[in-house]
């Protein structure tokens, strides 16, 4: 795995903001066999980083993992799922102009428009961080004398995402932080053009 490269180094405010790994289980790795992918600044065609190709193995590994941990994540109360969103914003927000610059060298996105989708990816976190804590059942009309009807909301599983690259902040805080929210663990592929400000090839939480 290379070292950041020169660009990068000099324009991050806190360097290990940019992983050249996937995270899986709570720990960043990289492929078997050292097998890795090179990502371009569109503008300059400078090699501004690698990600890890996962083999099929390490894929299966994930799963397994994110499916321990939703024995877990599914248990936490609402609020406490809440309480861990909101922190991922906080952290967003405090990363803003890095995330912003990393998006723009991998992505090509002008750096203004960056800025904007670091501020919209936020906001579906803070979103959803706070719809979670409201995810109501319903009370059904029965048809059966002096006998209730009612559904409850339960998180059913591991959600597995497949990202965009027009859009490589917003699409995954989108759909990560929604899943997140309702208990259910989750598995990311961002595009290849995006995996290192993404999720490498593979990420689970």
């Amino acid at each position: 795995m290379t070292t950041l490269s020169t660009t990068l180094a000099k324009r991050l405010e806190d360097p290990r903001l940019f992983r050249q790994y996937a995270y899986v289980n709570g720990k960043w790795t990289h492929g078997e066999g050292g097998r890795e992918e090179a990502v371009y600044d569109p503008a300059t065609n400078e090699a501004i980083g690698h990600i890890p190709l996962l083999e099929a193995e390490q894929i299966t590994a994930a799963v397994d993992a994110a499916e321990a941990a939703f024995v877990h994540w599914r248990a936490l109360r609402a609020d406490e799922r809440c309480e861990r969103l909101l922190a991922w914003y906080d952290l967003i927000q405090a990363n803003r102009e890095d995330l912003a610059t990393i998006m723009t060298l991998e992505q090509g996105k002008p750096l203004p428009d960056a800025r904007g989708e670091v501020e919209y990816g936020a906001s579906f976190v803070r979103l959803f961080a706070e719809e979670g804590k409201r995810t109501y059942g319903e009370t059904i009309p029965s048809h059966i004398p002096n006998a209730s009807l009612g559904t409850i909301k339960e998180p059913v599983g591991i959600a597995a995402m497949i990202t965009p690259w027009n859009f490589p902040l917003a699409m995954i805080t989108r759909k990560a932080a929604a899943a997140l929210a309702a208990g259910c663990p989750v598995i990311v592929k961002p595009a290849k053009r995006n995996a290192v400000l993404g999720a490498g090839a593979g990420r689970t939480c």
